[in-house]
């Protein structure tokens, strides 16, 4: 999609760059890409249960899912959205995040480093409440 936008990595070098990064720092990450809004609520729910947090792209998602929103709302662990570009310099339409009103935060413009970002917050909020 649109390098010029969203970067040149794929889904796997993104992927990588997470699981490099949590390992050196022992935290256990499970990576999930999905289309389908279903299998994002249930990814959520599942994490709600298994997971310490969640960071989380809904891409197009963040504008209008109000069922993704409510999973990540309905769970007990914190999440942090996050974005390849600045959701706030594009198009108006996608400054508006439904599901970042029920995130800690929104980490945004950082290219596949916005998860590496999201993760490090993460783990601050983890650490913060021992």
């Amino acid at each position: 999609r649109e390098p010029e936008i969203y970067g040149s990595l794929t889904l796997d070098d993104i992927n990588r760059m997470i699981r490099d990064w949590a390992g050196g720092t022992g935290v256990s990450v499970e990576t999930i890409h999905s289309n389908h809004e279903g299998d994002l609520v249930d990814a959520v729910h599942r994490a709600g249960r298994e997971m310490d947090g969640i960071v989380i792209n809904p891409a197009a998602l963040t504008h209008y899912s109000v069922a993704l929103r409510d999973a990540i709302a309905g769970v007990s662990i914190p999440t942090v959205e996050v974005h390849l570009s600045n959701i706030h310099s594009r198009e108006q339409f996608r400054a508006h995040s439904v599901t970042g009103q029920v995130a800690v935060g929104i980490v945004s413009g950082f290219g596949a480093n916005s998860y590496i970002l999201g993760l490090k917050a993460l783990l601050e909020l983890k650490n913060s409440k021992k």
